[in-house]
């Protein structure tokens, strides 16, 4: 089994940082919110969209997918009560010329092998769409 660990600490009112290894990340967790920040909402879908690039980097190797770039959007509806997150949508954007059988291959193996987005989908609706620039 693989493990992780990141530590997290107060900064001021105005934020916090975690740090994972050597790297070190600015947490919005002022209460009237920051823009240089990502706030606990934006970093749950950006660890989303990093598992769906990731998984990407996996597996086209291993499928000989070609692709020169992608992007990935992402939207999360929260519940005010009691607060928690209840679905996330995602777009798929792919730079490839592959046929629309294997941009669905692509999608379905992303599906399949994502830590992140397996462990979302069993807590929140997660849906999501790929297509070609």
């Amino acid at each position: 089994m693989l493990e992780y660990s990141v530590t997290a600490r107060r900064m001021d009112a105005h934020g916090s940082e975690a740090r994972a290894g050597e790297a070190r990340l600015v947490l919005d967790t002022d209460l009237s919110g920051r823009p240089d920040a990502f706030n606990p909402a934006e970093l749950f879908l950006a660890s989303v969209a990093a598992c769906i690039l990731k998984g990407i980097e996996r597996v086209t190797p291993l499928l000989g997918f070609a692709l020169d770039g992608v992007d990935v959007r992402l939207h999360g509806q929260r519940q005010d009560a009691p607060p928690k997150m209840v679905s996330v949508t995602y777009e798929i954007i792919v730079d490839t010329g592959e046929t629309n059988q294997r941009l669905e291959l692509l999608h379905k193996n992303i599906r399949k092998y994502g830590t992140i987005s397996n462990t979302v989908a069993d807590a929140v609706n997660l849906t999501g769409t790929i297509r070609r620039r």
